[in-house]
């Protein structure tokens, strides 16, 4: 069973950075997708960024050129580098994987195409 935990989020004024750890275990397969995503209250999930077992990134509009997506020791650890944050960041952000068959989506990970989630860390970036 694989199991996601998320790290490392927390109160931040506009204009500085946070990095976002996913630990996960439980993995069998050499093919992966992993995601972070972001839900503000009342909002729905959003999909940030993904990244595949071969290395491929993909992310969503809002987030290019601020946010960063990398993975470490191949898929024991999850990391989400987020620079010049803005209050409409504030969000619980989760972390989200899909093993075997996947497809990494050049506009950005979907909800629906993960079957695994974390808990996750909340972000609060005030103004």
């Amino acid at each position: 069973q694989v199991q996601l935990v998320e790290s490392g989020g927390g109160s931040v004024q506009a204009g500085g950075s946070l990095r976002l750890s996913c630990a996960a275990s439980g993995y069998s397969d050499s093919n992966y997708l992993m995601g972070w995503f972001r839900q503000a209250p009342g909002k729905e999930r959003e999909g940030l960024a993904a990244i595949d077992s071969d290395g491929s990134t993909s992310y969503v509009e809002s987030v290019k050129g601020r946010f960063i997506i990398s993975q470490e020791n191949a898929k024991d650890t999850l990391y989400l580098q987020m620079n010049s944050l803005k209050p409409e960041d504030t969000a619980m952000y989760y972390c989200a994987a899909e093993c075997g068959d996947y497809v990494l989506r050049a506009s950005g990970p979907q909800t629906g195409e993960f079957a695994y989630w974390g808990q996750g860390t909340q972000v609060t970036v005030s103004s």
